[in-house]
């Protein structure tokens, strides 16, 4: 076995950025009430859309994926309003703690590494008049994809607001945001997009849309982002370096074509589950529903985490992410999106192998790539 010749960076966000959108960062001081970033505003809220695969409203906020979740559940819920919180992760859960502040919220828990089931959600909506429905539809904390599909569905017929929370879904998992109705998707900039940290984006149905308040936020108010946006205009000073980064990221997406992104993120997800099997190890999540962007996996007997993750970082500069909450010890997870290639996989689980094998885990060598070769 050899050591991984470059960095692998395989965080499931932030994620590997391309040098054009490292490059379009380093740029003089700009008026961003001129007439150069209204040009940037422009092309940046038709190529947003283009990411949602939507013709609808959007709007690109200065904060991370959380402060697009705050302005849509701010703008869309009231105190008094009855949500229904689908939580089977670290990441939903967080979902269901920001409503309650803004709402009268329950949440419909299901074990962490398993769906959210569809039946149980018409029972529940069944039972109760609920106003909307909250669903984070990638879990990023267990590596599992949610079945936002038939979920959407039992939503739509009970005549509630969906608010999907789409961070590390969005340009990595196939989206059907019109189709299936969803009233609030949310995106992160750091994730399947491929650029830095510190931008959110929301994308609303027309219904959506017409129902926004601005009454309950002021700096995340989503309607004052929206509307300006469609006049190239921010309402407050926005980081002009990430929305240039931004805007260059999202020009690579185009130019690479968001189905083909989509399709390429499933194939590295189907190499990666390879490699895990080729490894003798086990995913975290019901293998029916493991992410194409995220894999989470088990630590077999014997290995510890921290001294795991740090000798992948020390001897071999491979990064990847340890597991959240009760989690934490028991998995480690790899992102595979955004701009990710089969050979930042492959160099980053031949450090998996090499390191599992110093920590007296059997493993055959060279087996984890050869597998994945056939998946490639």
């Amino acid at each position: 076995m050899t050591d991984v010749p470059r960095e692998a960076f395989l965080l499931p966000g932030p994620v590997k950025m391309h040098p054009r959108v490292i490059e379009a960062m380093a740029v003089p001081a700009m008026n961003h009430r001129g007439p150069e970033f209204k040009e940037v505003l422009a092309e940046v809220r038709t190529l947003t859309q283009y990411a949602f695969a939507t013709h609808g409203p959007v709007a690109v906020l200065s904060g991370s994926g959380t402060a697009g979740l705050e302005a849509a559940v701010s703008g869309l819920l009231r105190k008094g309003d009855r949500v229904l919180n689908l939580v089977n992760g670290k990441f939903s859960e967080r979902f269901h703690e920001l409503c309650q502040v803004f709402s009268t919220s329950t949440a419909l828990t299901f074990d962490w590494g398993t769906a959210v089931d569809p039946a149980s959600v018409a029972a529940a909506m069944d039972s109760q008049d609920y106003r909307a429905v909250t669903l984070c539809w990638n879990e990023t904390s267990t590596g599992l994809t949610n079945p936002i599909a038939e979920v959407a569905k039992i939503v739509k017929d009970h005549d509630a607001l969906f608010l999907v929370d789409g961070i590390t879904a969005v340009g990595g998992i196939e989206n059907r945001m019109e189709a299936w109705g969803l009233d609030a998707l949310i995106v992160g900039s750091q994730k399947c997009l491929a650029a830095p940290a510190g931008l959110s984006a929301v994308a609303l149905s027309k219904r959506a849309y017409e129902l926004l308040h601005p009454e309950t936020s002021f700096y995340v108010n989503l309607k004052a982002h929206i509307d300006a946006l469609a006049k190239e205009d921010t309402p407050f000073t926005p980081a002009v370096p990430l929305f240039l980064a931004f805007r260059e990221a999202l020009r690579l997406l185009k130019e690479e074509g968001l189905e083909h992104r989509i399709a390429r993120t499933r194939t590295l997800a189907e190499a990666a589950r390879a490699g895990v099997a080729a490894l003798g190890l086990e995913l975290f999540p019901d293998r029916r529903f493991a992410s194409n962007t995220v894999t989470a996996i088990r630590y077999p007997p014997g290995i510890d985490d921290s001294k795991f993750r740090k000798i992948l970082r020390a001897d071999h500069r491979t990064i990847v992410a340890g597991g959240q909450a009760q989690l934490k010890g028991k998995i480690f997870r790899i992102g595979h999106m955004g701009i990710c290639s089969i050979e930042d996989l492959q160099e980053g689980f031949r450090a998996i192998e090499t390191t599992l094998a110093a920590m007296g885990h059997r493993v055959k060598a060279g087996a984890a790539v050869e597998a994945m070769a056939g998946r490639a």
